[in-house]
């Protein structure tokens, strides 16, 4: 078959087109489809190479058949279509014009038949979209003018307003969700040095690439991985008529940055070449910006450099751009030759460009040779101005609010700044300054008057700055450089933080967080500074102490409160041992004050982790013989004394060890009395010579080593209120130091064999001592464990014998009791029972009666009637209700007729 005869076959199946307008606008009836496999033979067919205006007539066709979108089942033969279109453009421009109609309708949402087609198409989609993007490959600028805006249009276009009969426009979400996933960012980017010299294309298509980059994280990724970010930085520099190209740059680069990697964005940013382009845009901006969207776009690059100067790798030093960076940093505080052509407006902008820049500062001095560049340029002498506001003569700069805005800041970074730059900070007054910023901020009325915020209103702005000088104090005096602290005690800084610390607890509220930071702060320089001098403990004097007996009052109730209380209780802990213990005449005042039962009552309360601080600090105390007397009195509110609560503690700290101990927790194996769960699980392996010793280490992170000390200085023998499971704690702690020296050999011993050492004979033998003397010792403590626990159950067995005697006489007594009172009612109650009663005395008056002497005449009856009358007279009134008035005889008529029962 000829190619004529094919023509006419393709052209004879297209159907004709009726041009009668439809009865609805709203509806349009879709004509039949072309056969796209015919119209790709077609256009394949090496035959019909030379029939362009065949081609073009069958594409035109095929266009206007799909004027309101493609169909979502014929995006594969579009896709290939335009494929071909593509490679015959390169000869034949005409082919163009049919790329360009066809982008159009790209535009449009596709078109699905079903419901269900965008599910079945949907890699159909992506794959089309892809292949759309890669049209840019065609030299023709239109093409590439259409394939960016039919990207740009899927952002912004809608279904068109006709509706085709028994079609269905795709989802917006759908179209973008498979532009995500197509490689449109990708090769989008990648395109960008095609379009080099086709200025309008290139901003169109960085217009693009930010929306893609601000619209989708995976786009973002996906520019990411192709280098996006090195390639838009080094074009951004480029000249440009329109004056957009680097404002795209940068939007693109920021949304990079933010949407995708970060760390990867800064490692393609931190090359040479990218660190000179940006330097190149910026200092650019500097000197040429005047609108306020240049001053932002001068912003967006200081942030993006500061992004760049997080990475440790990036070369700002060695590109000089650090240099030139620092010199602006200083302007116009420090006015140099170097920094004359640069312009500020002094308006927000500005305001932000230099808290950027102090910002960055603190990013660059983590770099050595940076540190020096800073040292050249005066940086902290311009810090310690801009902190003191200490204004150059002539016009004003920064208006009050941007000074205090400025000032803040640099409050921050002198912070950070300070400790890397000590000598710079103490030549230049750096501690006098501070002390003077801070008594001008405690000496304000509106401070003073309670106004409190953070940053709104004069009030907030003075407390802020206050906060700011205590933190910069508190990391320069953190490093414990002996001329740094020294310098600061001789301008009186301990008098005057301890007044501002007083004040602050007086009057501030423990709600505010603020107030509680500063506090904990202020307590944290005061034990940096007099930690290691005498002279300055006795300085911090009885106000200082003072002060740590009012904070020890407040307790540990708001320790999990989220407010800072936690810090607060902890600084306040080290204060006292820091500024306190060792200086006998503060010692003294502070136990004075109730100090040592104040930390006890801290030590009860407080979290675990809070316990090893204080009880180093009582150890400490313990060395003073006015806390001794204080702790053994002290009692909590169950009546628990030091000794029995400091058992408790240990008793505690074993059994959150693992340590292994009997029922009544007395020792188990007596070769290893502290044995550890831990230690059993390992199986006793031994380690390396060159680790440090697992014993010594387990006694430096634990509470019982401490214990151990404090009931060391009380003394074992007269410690009060302990019971008998105690003493038998106590006689372990009183053998601990004895045991760890046993646990130490032990791993001495154990560690020979692994590295082959074998002792002579009478280190072998004084290991041997050595550990039966430690296994002696922990048998003799078993013994003596054993007698305090079966001691104990003697007295409880005689203290259970005294209740029970005690118990039978009580009963005894009670059944005496009832029988006289019931030999009692039945004589009163039953008139022949008296009368036998009163035969049975008269017999035994009879029987007991002596012969009769001379001169001996009483009457019997008469010794008798005066027995009954004694007897009627003790005897109860019993009624009918069963209730007597007197429910016992007394006691003398019980014992007497009592004899007479028997």
């Amino acid at each position: 078959m000829d190619s004529g005869q094919l023509v006419y076959r393709i052209n004879s199946d297209i159907p004709a087109v009726s041009l009668k307008k439809p009865q609805n606008s709203q509806e349009q009836v879709r004509p039949k489809s072309l056969d796209l496999s015919k119209v790709i033979r077609l256009l394949e067919d090496p035959l019909t190479t030379s029939l362009k205006e065949r081609h073009l007539f069958v594409l035109k066709k095929l266009l206007r058949r799909n004027q309101t979108g493609f169909l979502l089942k014929e995006l594969t033969n579009i896709s290939r279509i335009l494929n071909l279109c593509a490679e015959k453009a390169t000869d034949h421009p005409e082919y163009a014009s049919v790329l360009c109609e066809a982008l159009k309708i790209c535009r449009l949402p596709f078109l699905k038949e079903r419901s269900s087609d965008d599910l079945s198409f949907s890699q159909d989609v992506t794959e089309f979209l892809s292949n759309m993007a890669r049209l840019m490959k065609v030299s023709h600028t239109e093409v590439r003018r259409h394939v960016v805006e039919s990207v740009k249009s899927f952002f912004s276009s809608a279904a068109p307003r006709e509706r085709l009969d028994g079609l269905q426009p795709v989802s917006p979400g759908f179209r973008l969700q498979q532009l995500e996933h197509s490689d449109i960012p990708k090769t989008l980017l990648l395109s960008m040095a095609a379009v080099q010299n086709q200025p309008a294309v290139k901003l169109q298509l960085l217009q693009t690439l930010q929306i893609l980059s601000s619209s989708s994280d995976r786009s973002c990724a996906s520019m990411l991985r192709a280098r996006g970010a090195e390639m838009i930085c080094l074009h951004m520099n480029e000249p440009d008529p329109s004056g957009q190209v680097l404002f795209c740059s940068a939007e693109i680069l920021w949304n990079l940055v933010e949407g995708g990697s970060r760390e990867e964005a800064v490692a393609q940013l931190s090359s040479m070449e990218c660190v000179l382009s940006l330097k190149e845009a910026f200092f650019f901006l500097v000197e040429n910006a005047s609108q306020p969207s240049d001053l932002r776009l001068r912003n967006y690059l200081l942030v993006i450099t500061c992004f760049i100067a997080e990475n440790p790798n990036a070369l700002l030093v060695e590109s000089f751009y650090a240099k030139e960076l620092l010199c602006f940093v200083t302007f116009p505080e420090l006015y140099s030759f170097s920094s004359s052509a640069y312009k500020l407006t002094y308006n927000n902008e500005d305001v932000k460009m230099k808290k950027l820049l102090l910002n960055l500062l603190v990013l660059l001095c983590r770099d050595v040779a940076a540190l020096q560049l800073c040292r050249e340029e005066q940086v902290m002498m311009f810090l310690l101005k801009l902190v003191t506001s200490e204004r150059q003569p002539g016009p004003p700069c920064w208006s009050a609010a941007q000074q205090e805005q400025l000032q803040l800041q640099a409050l921050a970074v002198l912070g950070s700044v300070a400790p890397l730059m000590l000598e710079d900070f103490v030549s230049c007054q750096g501690n006098n300054r501070l002390l003077l910023l801070l008594d001008c901020c405690v000496g304000s009325d509106v401070f003073l008057s309670g106004g409190t915020g953070g940053g709104g209103g004069a009030g907030g702005c003075k407390e802020a700055q206050m906060r700011g000088c205590i933190r910069a104090l508190r990391s320069v005096t953190s490093l414990g450089d002996p001329s740094v602290n020294q310098d600061l005690c001789d301008q009186g800084a301990i008098s005057h933080l301890l007044g501002i610390l007083i004040y602050l607890e007086a009057s501030s509220d423990e709600e505010d967080a603020l107030s509680v930071e500063m506090m904990s702060d202020i307590q944290l320089i005061l034990s940096a500074l007099c930690e290691t001098d005498i002279h300055n403990k006795e300085l911090f004097g009885s106000d200082g102490a003072q002060m740590a007996v009012n904070f020890l009052k407040k307790g540990s109730e708001k320790f999990y409160s989220g407010l800072g209380h936690n810090r607060l209780v902890l600084s306040t802990v080290d204060c006292v041992w820091s500024c306190i213990v060792g200086c006998y005449s503060t010692e003294f005042y502070f136990s004075a004050k109730k100090g040592p039962s104040l930390l006890l009552d801290l030590l009860r309360t407080s979290p675990r982790c809070v316990r090893g601080v204080v009880l180093s600090t009582l150890l400490g105390l313990c060395d003073n013989p006015e806390s001794q007397p204080q702790i053994l009195s002290w009692r909590d509110a169950d009546g628990q004394t030091a000794p029995r609560f400091l058992l408790q503690l240990w008793r505690e700290e074993e059994e959150e060890l693992g340590v292994l101990r009997d029922q009544h927790g007395g020792i188990l194996d007596p070769r290893k009395p502290l044995l550890t769960r831990f230690h059993q699980d390992a199986g006793g392996s031994s380690s390396p010579a060159a680790a440090p010793s697992a014993a010594v280490l387990e006694a430096s992170e634990n509470l019982r080593a401490k214990i151990y000390f404090i009931l060391c200085s009380l003394g074992f023998l007269e410690l009060p209120g302990l019971s008998a499971e105690d003493y038998v704690t106590l006689s372990i702690v009183k053998r601990y130091l004895d045991f760890k020296v046993g646990e130490v050999w032990a791993e001495v011993s154990a560690e020979l064999g692994p590295d082959g050492v074998r002792p002579i004979s009478p280190d072998q033998d004084a290991l041997t001592s050595i550990r039966e003397t430690s296994e002696d010792t922990a048998r003799r403590t078993v013994v003596e464990q054993t007698n305090i626990l079966e001691l104990q159950q003697e007295e409880e067995l005689s203290e259970e014998l005294l209740v029970y005697t005690e118990m039978k006489s009580h009963w005894k007594q009670q059944e005496l009791t009832d029988k006289s009172w019931n030999n009692y009612v039945s004589r009163t109650s039953n008139y022949q029972i008296l009368k036998e009663r009163k035969a049975q005395r008269e017999k035994y008056i009879e029987s007991t009666r002596p012969e009769r002497k001379h001169g001996d005449d009483r009457p019997t009856e008469d010794f008798l009637g005066r027995i009954l009358t004694v007897e009627s007279a003790g005897a109860p009134k019993v009624t009918l209700s069963g209730a007597p008035i007197r429910t016992k005889p007394r006691t003398q008529n019980l014992r007497f007729f009592s004899s007479f029962s028997d």
